[in-house]
């Protein structure tokens, strides 16, 4: 583990190879799992403008989801979470033409609709955050069903995980921390190929 000021990472954040591979995963991380995607308190309003103005454009079950369990399930002691179909796909997810799955928030605020790109949980993904006394704790949760062919694309293009994730980084800590963050990585990368 490896501290950035109030937050602590695993050290294969620093070592691990990721980039998507949209064209081969087809976007599983939005529609594999048995839970959606977890949201903090103060993006759920967010989340309920989202579904306002995306409504029309999702899919008839995702509707029919967001209408009976709401848009975000869960509680405060439990945490909340993006409500799903079928306990897999998030209500969020549309499907393009090759059947690749996107967030229609994302895809909103790509084209100038929605001034927000996405819970930044989806945006960190794979590395998840707890918060536990005013310490962030992250660490890369690898799904080979998911994160295999991501981590085979990064291996062969030599894309760092702490790289790929400088944009939404950036979004939650800030450009100083994340320059901190990426001297640390180097330092973790550079005692491991010392050590073999």
């Amino acid at each position: 583990m490896f501290k950035v000021k109030n937050t602590i990472l695993s050290d294969d954040i620093a070592t691990a190879k990721f980039a998507c591979d949209l064209p081969r995963c087809k976007g599983a991380c939005c529609v594999v799992g048995d839970a959606g995607a977890p949201v903090s308190k103060n993006e759920i309003p967010v989340l309920h403008k989202a579904y306002k103005l995306l409504k029309d454009e999702l899919r008839t079950d995702s509707v029919k989801v967001a209408e009976s369990e709401g848009v975000v399930v869960g509680s405060e002691k439990a945490g909340y979470e993006i409500a799903t179909v079928n306990e897999q796909e998030c209500i969020f997810v549309k499907y393009d033409e090759n059947e690749i799955a996107y967030c229609a928030i994302q895809r909103a605020y790509f084209e100038g609709r929605f001034k927000w790109e996405k819970p930044i949980s989806c945006h960190l993904f794979p590395v998840r955050l707890k918060r536990i006394a005013g310490f962030d704790y992250a660490n890369f949760e690898y799904v080979p069903k998911l994160c295999s062919v991501a981590c085979e694309k990064a291996e062969k293009e030599n894309i760092h995980l702490a790289e790929f994730l400088e944009k939404p980084l950036v979004r939650r800590y800030g450009e100083e921390w994340f320059a901190e963050f990426i001297e640390s990585c180097k330092e973790i990368r550079l005692k491991k190929t010392d050590a073999t």
